[in-house]
């Protein structure tokens, strides 16, 4: 059984998957004792763990018993669910929500877990797996934030408070994402179009004398983007509903949760070929899978 470690913070990473990995490492490498609970876990994720040293608390309840952090990094629609079940189990300590989504999202999630006595973080990540400096940061909202901070200071993650009201740092995830990921669907979307109405060699010409180079960047962008399409139609919805709530038009990246949803399907599969990425854009009736 783990046993807490008076001398150094005990956090606990919900879904140490390839973000939840790379947030581990940080956390270790800033002097934290680094735990998750590997009941109903796959044996991919087990993997990564063992790979980490993760300790084990075995269950979620033993995980709240133990941490004085808990960091949530899961599927966007997952989010509430996740801080149910960790309200549900009494837990007290802070509770970083690290989820793309939209800041009325973020304060349902405080609210829940508040419910039980913890303390809620809000945190916004952009940037991939953290696992080089000066490529990944965490943007914390929410009092207590500083010690947040404290327990990824010596990792490759760099943190950032930008205020004290639960939100603010979803918020700024999803004006970021809203165009680095909204626009990979977009441009799917102008592809797929293209392909279907015989113009993408002019097109593809055109860009060149525009952008030299971008054609490319482009089919590769809509190519690379199917492994994670899956998880990005959540991101889409959270999205919408942020730039709804600030009384900007929210059916673009309504559209794009669209798009990604006829993508999900490619998840766990080696990088597709252009013209199948293209059919599936094309293709109505796209599932999460």
């Amino acid at each position: 059984m783990v046993t807490p470690d008076s001398d150094r913070p005990t956090v606990g990473i919900l879904h140490p998957g390839q973000m939840g990995s790379s947030l581990a490492a940080s956390a270790q490498q800033s002097g934290c004792q680094v735990v998750w609970a590997s009941e109903g876990r796959s044996a991919a994720t087990r993997e990564r763990a063992h790979r980490l040293g993760l300790l084990d608390a075995g269950t979620l309840t033993r995980l709240c018993e133990i941490c004085d952090l808990v960091v949530s990094v899961c599927p966007p629609h997952a989010a509430r669910e996740v801080a149910i079940q960790v309200a549900g189990h009494g837990f007290a300590g802070l509770y970083l929500d690290a989820n793309a989504v939209s800041p009325q999202s973020a304060v349902e999630v405080a609210r829940i877990v508040s419910g039980a006595g913890a303390t809620a973080i809000d945190g916004g990540v952009v940037g991939p797996p953290a696992w080089h400096p000066k490529t990944t940061w965490l943007y914390l909202s929410g009092e207590r934030a500083e010690e947040v901070v404290v327990c990824f200071a010596g990792g490759a993650l760099e943190t950032q408070i930008i205020g004290e009201e639960v939100g603010a740092a979803s918020a700024l995830k999803m004006c970021y994402a809203a165009w680095t990921k909204g626009s990979t669907a977009l441009l799917c979307a102008i592809l797929a179009a293209a392909d279907e109405l015989g113009v993408w060699p002019e097109l593809r010409g055109q860009w060149e004398r525009d952008w030299p180079g971008f054609a490319e960047q482009a089919t590769g962008r809509a190519q690379r983007v199917t492994a994670k399409a899956w998880r990005f139609a959540g991101e889409m919805d959270e999205i919408a509903a942020t730039l709804e709530a600030s009384g900007a038009p929210g059916g673009f990246h309504a559209a794009a949760a669209d798009l990604y949803c006829r993508l999900a399907h490619f998840k766990d599969r080696p990088t597709p070929p252009l013209d199948e990425v293209l059919a599936a854009v094309r293709e109505e009736g796209g599932s999460q899978g």
